[in-house]
C-alpha cells in the first residue's frame, strides 16, 4: 500500500513538473517543446486524478495550439490562423491533423526524475499539436474540472474568456455565447466596486466581439449602472453617462435625428426610451442642463409614437422645468471625448403636412405688360423648341412657382398641421425660414387644441429685396425648444414648390366710395376677383353720381392709372352709357405720393327700354284723359279695380300683362389699372376691380306711340301714352312743353310738336360698313342712331317730386320704321319764298294791290342720287272756309310770265331755284297750290319726296297816307 501511494505521489510530482516545464518553453517560445510537455503532463496527471493540475495542462496545451494556429493572438481582429506551408520543421504538417491527440512515449525515455534531458526523438513521434475543434474540447474539459473547485473561480473566469476569444476568431457564436453564460454564473469572491465594473465591461466587450451587441450593451449598461452605485461614496456619473453613450449601437440607437426618418422603426422603443431617460439623468447629475435638454428633445421628437399620454404630459412637464433653466437651441454640442450632438428640432410638434406658397390677393397681384413680357420671353432662346430647355424647364416648373410675390408686400405661405399630443400645443415664436431673398419674417404664435385633425396656420413675411426667394423651412419654440424645422427633412409633407420670384416694390390702392357696400358680391364669368362691392337703387332714366377715393396705402409713389368698366351679361337691353366718367381731373393730381388721396367720379346712369310689351290703352280718347282701372300686377301697390271688359284678374302665366313693377339688376365691374415705382420700370402694374350693383325700378312706361301732322311740312306731332308705373305722384315733361302730372298707376297722353329730322345726314364710316357684315345688323344700328337722335331732341324728363329724384325717359326703343318715316324730312327739300320771305306754317306773307311779287321756289336734293327735270304748276285759289275753294282768278292775280316753272336735273346735295312775280289786282287773302307735271321722271319717285308747303298771301289795298 505505501508502495503505491509513493507511486500515485511520483506520478502526481513528474505530471505538475513537466507541466511548469511546459510554461516555461512557452514563455521561452518553445513552441514544440512545449506541447510535448503539456501532452505528457496530461497523461500523467490524467492517471493519478489532480484534476486542479490537469485542467491547468490542458489550458497550456490549448494555448500553445492557439499560438501555433493562430500566431497573430486572439486578443483583436489580427488572429488569423496559419496556413499550411508556413515556416516550421518539415513534419509541422503532420501535428495538427484532425484526430492528433494522443502522444505516442516510450516509457524507458523517462529517467528517475521524469524528465528526459533530450526530448528530440518524443518530438519527432508526438502527434503534439490539437486541432482547432480539439482546442475548444479541451477548454471545455479543462473548465470543467476548475468548476470543482470552489477557490478556482478566478482561472476559471480566465479560461472561459480565453475560449471565446477563440471562438470569436473561429467565428462560432453560438458555442462563444455559452461560454461567456457560464462566465456569468461563475461565483468569484467578494469583489470590489472597480473590479464588479471591469468584469461587466469585460463581458460587454466578449458579447460585441462575438456580435452579440444587444447582449453587449446590457451589460454595458450594467457597468454603466455600477459606477453609480449606492454604496459608491463618490459616484462616477461622467464614467455612467460615457458607458451609457457606448450601449447605444447595441440598442439600435443613434443621437440623429435624421436616422430616425428612415423607414420603421428599429430597436424596442421601450427599452431605448428607459436609456434615454437614463441619459437626461446622468446628465443633470453631471451638471449639464444643456445634454439634459438635448437628450429629452431627442426623447420627445423620435419616441413619441410609442409614449402613453401619461408619459407624453411627464416628459414635456420635465422639459418645460429643464428649458426655463436653459432653453433649447440649435447648437451643435461637442462632448470631451470628440462625439457630438446635432441638434433636435421638433418636427413633430406640431406636425406638418402641407406647405403651400400663397398668391397676393387678387387686388395685388402683380402683372406683366403683354408688350413687355413677350420681348422677355424671345429673348430667351433662338429657337422655337428645344428638348433640352423644355426640360429643364420642366424641372424648374416643378420648384418655382408662377405667381410673383412684391418687395414691401405682405406674403403668406399656408401650413396644414395637427397636434398629435393629448392636450392643447402652444406653439410660440412660429416664423419661416427663407434663403436668396432678404425676407422679413413676421412669428406668429398659436395654440393648438388636443389631437386636433388637420389645422391651417398662415405663416406671413416681408420680402426686402427682389430676385428668388426660397422657403427652407420653418422655426418654432416649442415647450421651450427652439427650432428650425426644413422642409427636405420632413417625412411624407406636400408642397405647391418653394421657389417663388420677387418683383420690384410697386405702389398699394385702396378705394372707398360714397354708396353703401353691398352684401352680394359679383361672380364674373372670367373668374376675376372683386374686391369691393357697392349697390345702389335707381329709377329707369335716373342717374347717379358715385364719388370714389383713391388712397395710396403703399410705400411707392402711384404714376399711372387705367380706368375701364365691363358690364355684365345680362337679357336687359342699355341705351347709353352705364358708367361714364372724366379721368382728366383724376390724372392731374398725380403722381399721388404715399398716403396722399385724389378723388374720382363716376355717373352711372340706368337707361333701359321704357316701351310695354302690351297695349294697355286700346280704349284711349283722343282728347287726351286719364284712364283708370287698368288691370295692373304691382307687389308695391294695391291693384286698381279693372273695368267690366277687362281681362281675368289671374290670367294664365304666358298671356300676364308685362311687369310693370319688375325690378331689373344690372351688374357691372370698374377696373383700375395701376402701376409706380421701380416695378412700374420693369413692367409690371396691378388691378383693383370695383363691383357694381344696381337695382334699376320701372320709373315711366310708353304704352303707344304715334304721329300727327303739322301745319308745317317740317314738322310733326309725336303723340305718346304715357304710364307711370311707381306708387308716387310724377311729372313729366319734353323740350318746349308743359309739365304734365301723373298719380300713381295713372297714364295720359302728351302731343310733342317737333321739326322734323334730317337722317340723311348721319354719316356712315366705312369701319361700320366692315364691322356690321350682316345687312339687318346695319339697320338695327342705323335705326338705334336715329332713335339716339331723336331722343337728344325731345328731352323728355321725369320728376317725382316727393322722393326728389328725377331722371330721362328716352324714346329709343319704342319707335318703330312707321313712325321713323314719319318724322323724317322728305329727302327732296321745297322752299316757296314770297317777297323774300319763307312761307311755311302759318305764317301769312303781306302784298299790296298792284305791287308785283317775287316768286321764288327752291329745291335741295338731300338724296344720293340726281333727281329731276320737273316741271311745276303754280295754280292760286281762294278758300272760303267753307270746303269751297274759288279757282276763277283771272281777274284778280295775273303772273308776270308764266306760271309754270321748270327744274332740271339737280345732283347730290345741290339746290335748283326757279323765279317768278305776281300781280294782286284786289285785296283779300289767296293761297297758292303748286302741281307736279306727271311724268316718268316723278313717278320713279315716292309721293312723301313732293311735299311743298302751303303759301297763304293777304293782299292789302295801297298805303293811303303814302
Amino acid at each position: 500500500m505505501l508502495l503505491g501511494l509513493k507511486r500515485h505521489y511520483k506520478k502526481r510530482c513528474q505530471g505538475r513538473m513537466r507541466k511548469h516545464v511546459g510554461d516555461l518553453c512557452l514563455q521561452a517560445g518553445m513552441l514544440q517543446d512545449s506541447l510535448v510537455h503539456y501532452h505528457m503532463s496530461v497523461e500523467l496527471l490524467r492517471s493519478v486524478n489532480d484534476f486542479l493540475w490537469l485542467g491547468a495542462a490542458l489550458e497550456g496545451l490549448c494555448s500553445a495550439s492557439v499560438i501555433y494556429h493562430y500566431p497573430g493572438g486572439t486578443g483583436g481582429k489580427a488572429g488569423v490562423r496559419r496556413l499550411q506551408g508556413t515556416s516550421l520543421p518539415a513534419d509541422s504538417g503532420n501535428r495538427h491533423r484532425p484526430g492528433a491527440q494522443e502522444v505516442l512515449i516510450d516509457p524507458g525515455a523517462l529517467t528517475t526524475n521524469g524528465i528526459n534531458a533530450d526530448t528530440s526523438t518524443e518530438i519527432g513521434r508526438a502527434k503534439n499539436c490539437l486541432s482547432p475543434e480539439d482546442i475548444i474540447d479541451k477548454y471545455k474539459e479543462a473548465i470543467s474540472y476548475y468548476s470543482k473547485y470552489k477557490n478556482a473561480g478566478v482561472i476559471e473566469l480566465e479560461a472561459c474568456v480565453k475560449a471565446v476569444r477563440v471562438l470569436a476568431i473561429q467565428k462560432r457564436s453560438m458555442e462563444a455565447s455559452e461560454f461567456l453564460q457560464n462566465a456569468v454564473y461563475i461565483n468569484l469572491r467578494q469583489l470590489s466596486e472597480e473590479e464588479k465594473i471591469q468584469r461587466y465591461s469585460i463581458l460587454s466587450e466578449l458579447y460585441e466581439l462575438i456580435g452579440f451587441h444587444r447582449k453587449s450593451a446590457f451589460f454595458k449598461r450594467v457597468a454603466a449602472m455600477q459606477c453609480v452605485a449606492p454604496s459608491i461614496a463618490e459616484p462616477g456619473w461622467r464614467a455612467c453617462y460615457k458607458l451609457l453613450l457606448e450601449t447605444l449601437p447595441g440598442y439600435s440607437l443613434s443621437l440623429d435625428p435624421k436616422d430616425f426618418n428612415k423607414g420603421t422603426h428599429r430597436g424596442w422603443a421601450a427599452v431605448q426610451m428607459r436609456l434615454l431617460h437614463e441619459l437626461v439623468y446622468a446628465s443633470r447629475r453631471m451638471g449639464n442642463p444643456a445634454l439634459s435638454v438635448r437628450h429629452l428633445s431627442f426623447l420627445l421628437q423620435t419616441m413619441l409614437d410609442f409614449l402613453s399620454d401619461q408619459e407624453k404630459k411627464d416628459v414635456t412637464q420635465s422639459l418645460e422645468s429643464y428649458t426655463s433653466k436653459c432653453p433649447g437651441t440649435m447648437e451643435l454640442i461637442s462632448l470631451p471625448d470628440g462625439l457630438n450632438l446635432p441638434p433636435v428640432p421638433f418636427t413633430k410638434l406640431p406636425i406638418v403636412r402641407r406647405v403651400k406658397l400663397l398668391n397676393l390677393p387678387a387686388s395685388l397681384q402683380p402683372q406683366k405688360m403683354k408688350s413687355l413680357l413677350g420681348q422677355s420671353m424671345s429673348t430667351k432662346s433662338p429657337f422655337i423648341y428645344s428638348p433640352i430647355i423644355a426640360h429643364n424647364r420642366g424641372e424648374e416648373r416643378s420648384k418655382k412657382i408662377d405667381f410673383q410675390w412684391v418687395q414691401g408686400d405682405v406674403c403668406e405661405v399656408q401650413l396644414m398641421v395637427y397636434n398629435p399630443m393629448p392636450f392643447e400645443l402652444r406653439v410660440e415664436n412660429m416664423g419661416l425660414i427663407t434663403s436668396g431673398v432678404e425676407f422679413e419674417s413676421l412669428p406668429a404664435a398659436l395654440s393648438l387644441p388636443a389631437e386636433s385633425g388637420l389645422y391651417p396656420v398662415t405663416l406671413v413675411g416681408v420680402p426686402q429685396s427682389t430676385g428668388q426667394i426660397t422657403i427652407n423651412g420653418y422655426h418654432t419654440t416649442v415647450f421651450g425648444v427652439f427650432s428650425d424645422c426644413l422642409l427636405d427633412s420632413l417625412p411624407g409633407i406636400k408642397t405647391n414648390g418653394s421657389t417663388v420670384e420677387v418683383i420690384p416694390a410697386l405702389p398699394r390702392l385702396q378705394i372707398s366710395t360714397s354708396l353703401p357696400r353691398s352684401a352680394r358680391t359679383l361672380q364674373p364669368a372670367s373668374g376675376d376677383e372683386i374686391s369691393t362691392n357697392v349697390s345702389v337703387q335707381l329709377y329707369n332714366g335716373e342717374t347717379q353720381q358715385l364719388d370714389i377715393k383713391l388712397e395710396n396705402i403703399g410705400s411707392e409713389p402711384l404714376e399711372t392709372l387705367e380706368v375701364t368698366s365691363k358690364i355684365l351679361a345680362t337679357k336687359e337691353k342699355l341705351y347709353g352709357d352705364f358708367l361714364s366718367w372724366k379721368l382728366e381731373e383724376t390724372l392731374a393730381q398725380f403722381p399721388l405720393l404715399p398716403g396722399k388721396t385724389a378723388t374720382f367720379t363716376v355717373n352711372i346712369k340706368v337707361k333701359l327700354d321704357f316701351s310695354c310689351q302690351e297695349n294697355l290703352l286700346q280704349d284711349l280718347n283722343d282728347d287726351g284723359i286719364s284712364v283708370s282701372g287698368l288691370p295692373l300686377s304691382s307687389p308695391f301697390r294695391q291693384v286698381v279695380k279693372p273695368r267690366v271688359d277687362s281681362k281675368p284678374a289671374n290670367p294664365p302665366e304666358g298671356s300676364k300683362a308685362g311687369d310693370f313693377s319688375h325690378v331689373k339688376t344690372l351688374e357691372a365691374i370698374l377696373n383700375f389699372k395701376y402701376s409706380g415705382g421701380p416695378g412700374h420700370v420693369d413692367g409690371f402694374y396691378r388691378n383693383l376691380s370695383l363691383g357694381i350693383h344696381v337695382e334699376a325700378e320701372p320709373s315711366v312706361f310708353f304704352t303707344r306711340v304715334s304721329t300727327l301732322p303739322a301745319t308745317s311740312t317740317r314738322q310733326c306731332h309725336l303723340l305718346l301714352d304715357v304710364f307711370n308705373s311707381t306708387e308716387h305722384e310724377l311729372t313729366i315733361s319734353a323740350k318746349s312743353n308743359e309739365e304734365l302730372i301723373l298719380h300713381a298707376g295713372e297714364c295720359q297722353r302728351m302731343a310733342i310738336q317737333v321739326d322734323k329730322f334730317n337722317f340723311e345726314s348721319i354719316s356712315e364710316s366705312p369701319a361700320e360698313r366692315t364691322q356690321f357684315t350682316n345687312h339687318k345688323q346695319l339697320e338695327e344700328e342705323r335705326q338705334e342712331a336715329r332713335g339716339l337722335e331723336i331722343n337728344s331732341k325731345l328731352d323728355i324728363h321725369w320728376n317725382i317730386p316727393s322722393l326728389k329724384r328725377h331722371g330721362e325717359a328716352s324714346v329709343e326703343g319704342i319707335l318703330n320704321q312707321l313712325v321713323l318715316e314719319h318724322l323724317q324730312l322728305a329727302p327732296l327739300q321745297w322752299d316757296v319764298l314770297v317777297d323774300g320771305q319763307l312761307c311755311d306754317c302759318d305764317i301769312v306773307a303781306d302784298c299790296r294791290v298792284g305791287d308785283p311779287i317775287p316768286l321764288e321756289i327752291r329745291l335741295t336734293n338731300w338724296s344720293k342720287r340726281n333727281v329731276g327735270p320737273f316741271a311745276l304748276t303754280v295754280i292760286p285759289y281762294q278758300d272760303y272756309q267753307n270746303g269751297v275753294h274759288n279757282y276763277e282768278l283771272q281777274d284778280a292775280i295775273t303772273f308776270v310770265g308764266s306760271n309754270t316753272f321748270y327744274i332740271n336735273s339737280v345732283r347730290p346735295m345741290e339746290n335748283s331755284v326757279c323765279l317768278g312775280a305776281l300781280l294782286f289786282l284786289y285785296t283779300g287773302d289767296f293761297y297758292l297750290n303748286i302741281k307736279f307735271h306727271e311724268d316718268s321722271t316723278s313717278k320713279e319717285l315716292p309721293l312723301s319726296w313732293f311735299c311743298l308747303p302751303s303759301v297763304h298771301i293777304r293782299a292789302q289795298g295801297p298805303d293811303l297816307q303814302a
